[in-house]
């Protein structure tokens, strides 16, 4: 098996070469490799599907118990200083490639269906080859360097698919709000590395835990510096898995196209820093303050997220919120040293929460035959309702996502999330009950959306609800102000759909849909607390196999009734609440949100995180700049033109004395040497 990890190196490279290949074809000659669209994709495709063949080969390699491989060449030197390329794979690089290949695998044949009328459909296909090889790349890095080279280039290729459409202000608006929220996070993350550098001399992953924890030891490092290193680091996941305050950039990726929606979501950019996360668990491990902060930061933006998806109408951007929650119960699952809980629910939540997002996109692509390209009306709940009718496909997969997410046994989300939830309950029983509390929201918002989007009537042609939708959005002025048009013809002027009905999606956007759906049934069967095969594989750096079994045996079934059956239970009453709200008809929402105004709208407008960053940041960024520019323009400014004033008024005053006439000159030196006499006599 040795060749096969000698040329492990291609997983990464091959989607990376079809992403050039195609990309000089488009810069070089645009219009000939535009047309030969489906020649690209069909390479593109192609390409990842090698690497998905060899991402298997490596991971059930593992599983067979080969020892972890690690390539290095040394990529620069100078004096002591060595900086050091390659690739290592172990068994979380192994489950790591198996997933975000298979995702992004599937994710590209559904984009041949959802992108084909689009005019950037080749583009499309380079940018997310290149997307996908950048997160491959980070799984196989072998230190710290390396990661946030490829670390970076996710953020681009985010950046680029995001702002896809960048001729549609909010698009253009959410790939810059991703990049500069990004961006903060990334700073904080290049200075505790360098500081961990210059504390450890080392970027290795296996060394750096090592040799911090021996600096605090032998007193050369602080323990305060040594914590506050920790936090810097953990800054650049904060962005990336879109942790609170950090997390703003998420929703609005949603103007991105659906596909690259399922990929950030579920596979790459945010799995990114749950990622890295888990590679820096040598280094966390050690400070319990470090330790501490993860745990309640994603507590916290897992209650945040799970309170704001309550209200979305907006059928992707309750999913966004929806990811930012589960993401939430990863991160606290690293924090409280559940490293095995929090990866079988990255691998879990990647495969059910890319089939939601595609199931989204499958439902968006039906509606628009009704309603037309607006998303205002596409993506609104509102005016969905009814179509498991006509999409029986979409709606079987969404509920079999729905029923996953929900934790509802046995789909696989039931197992990750329960084992999470009972080492937070071990930890910290605060924790656990956030965590609780939130699997109930989580429960009621996603059956929410399940019924009004697949159940009931459908009310797509209600031109009624239409209309306030896109007055909603557009301000009552745009509906009801002078010359306004009556409610039929602003529907109308809106509609430009070529049918009164949905229709299912094409079989290359159900087949994913489908694929997925097995694993979001079966996957987390590897992981049961009563043969638990992913945490024996993927156990925690330093933990050994005998002491994993060790941790196993101790299982208590009575307990694990408790526990299991107290979520279980949580969820189920979420689940009735949305019963009867939205499809039974016995609690009226509207009446509930007219009662509890203030919290339904604290939880429409995001607790008004928005707003703040608009009046802190964005409004605040500009005042200063106001400010230092009229600073430059005074003072700066000022200081020049005064200097070329006064050069200019002593030119011009200094060429009358140049005149060439000797006499007149003698006449300067005379008064001269008269004025130096006549102050001299009075001052001597």
């Amino acid at each position: 098996m040795e060749p096969l990890y000698q040329y492990a190196w291609l997983i990464p490279v091959l989607p990376l070469l079809g992403a050039a290949l195609v990309g000089i074809g488009l810069i070089s000659f645009n219009t000939a490799t535009n047309n030969l669209r489906q020649v690209c994709s069909t390479f593109l495709v192609s390409l990842l599907g090698a690497s998905t063949v060899l991402a298997f080969a490596l991971l059930w390699s593992q599983l067979q118990g080969h020892a972890p491989y690690t390539h290095i060449i040394e990529w620069a030197a100078a004096g002591d200083f060595r900086l050091t390329m390659g690739y290592t794979i172990d068994h979380l690089a192994a489950v790591m490639l198996a997933i975000v290949t298979t995702v992004a695998f599937l994710v590209m044949i559904y984009t041949d269906g959802y992108m084909a009328h689009d005019p950037g459909y080749v583009r499309f296909y380079a940018y997310l080859s290149l997307f996908s090889s950048s997160m491959l790349g980070l799984v196989i890095c072998p230190n710290l360097i390396q990661v946030y080279i490829f670390w970076e280039l996710v953020g681009m290729c985010s950046y680029l698919l995001i702002g896809f459409w960048y001729d549609r202000k909010p698009a253009a608006d959410a790939c810059q709000k991703a990049f500069v929220t990004n961006r903060v996070g990334d700073f904080g993350l290049l200075l505790g590395m360098l500081g961990i550098y210059w504390a450890t001399n080392t970027f290795d992953f296996g060394l750096m835990g090592e040799r911090l924890e021996h600096a605090v030891e032998t007193g050369s490092l602080s323990m305060g510096l040594a914590t506050f290193l920790g936090v810097l680091v953990f800054l650049g996941p904060v962005a990336k898995s879109a942790q609170f305050p950090l997390h703003v950039w998420l929703p609005d990726a949603m103007e991105g196209p659906t596909p690259i929606s399922a990929l950030i979501h579920a596979a790459t950019m945010v799995a990114a820093g749950v990622f890295l996360v888990a590679r820096m668990y040598p280094v966390f491990e050690g400070f319990p303050t470090v330790m501490n902060i993860i745990a309640f930061t994603g507590c916290f933006t897992a209650f945040l997220g799970a309170t704001i998806a309550l209200t979305q109408n907006d059928i992707k951007k309750g999913l966004a919120y929806s990811t930012i929650s589960q993401l939430g119960y990863m991160v606290m699952a690293m924090g409280v040293g559940a490293y095995s809980a929090g990866l079988f629910h990255l691998m879990t939540h990647a495969y059910f929460k890319a089939m939601l997002f595609l199931c989204s996109g499958s439902v968006i692509h039906g509606m628009e035959a009704v309603v037309g390209h607006d998303p205002i009306l596409a993506q609104d709940m509102r005016l969905m309702g009814g179509l498991r009718k006509y999409m029986p496909v979409t709606s079987a997969c969404f509920l079999i996502g729905t029923l996953a997410i929900c934790g509802i046994p046995p789909f696989a989300g039931f197992w990750s999330k329960d084992e999470i939830l009972s080492n937070a309950f071990a930890a910290n029983p605060m924790l656990w009950l956030v965590g609780w509390l939130t699997a109930g929201m989580t429960a009621f918002y996603m059956f929410r959306m399940y019924f009004m989007t697949f159940e009931g009537k459908f009310r797509g042609n209600d031109n009624t609800i239409q209309n306030s939708l896109l007055a909603e959005a557009n301000g009552p002025q745009f509906a009801f102000g002078p010359g306004a048009m009556n409610p039929e013809e602003l529907a109308h002027s809106h509609d430009h759909g070529h049918s009164h009905d949905p229709h299912e999606s094409p079989i290359t956007m159900t087949l994913p849909l489908m694929l997925l759906a097995v694993p979001s049934i079966l996957i987390g069967f590897v992981g049961t607390p009563f043969n638990n095969i992913f945490e024996v594989f993927v156990h925690a750096p330093g933990e050994s196999l005998k002491q994993v079994q060790e941790h196993l045996a101790e299982f208590d079934l009575t307990e694990f009734l408790i526990m299991a059956g107290s979520s279980v239970g949580i969820a189920l009453v979420g689940i009735t609440i949305a019963y009867l709200m939205y499809l039974a008809g016995k609690i009226d929402p509207a009446a509930i949100a007219k009662q509890y105004q203030s919290l339904y709208n604290f939880s429409k407008n995001k607790w008004y995180l928005d707003d703040i960053n608009e009046v802190l940041f964005v409004q605040g960024s500009r005042r200063l700049a106001r400010q230092v520019m009229e600073v430059d323009y005074r003072v700066v400014d000022g200081a020049v033109n005064l200097t070329g004033l006064v050069t200019l008024v002593t030119g011009e005053g200094l060429k009358y004395l140049e005149n060439g006439r000797a006499q007149f000159y003698a006449l300067i030196v005379f008064v001269a040497v008269l004025g130096f006499v006549v102050f001299s006599g009075i001052t001597g």
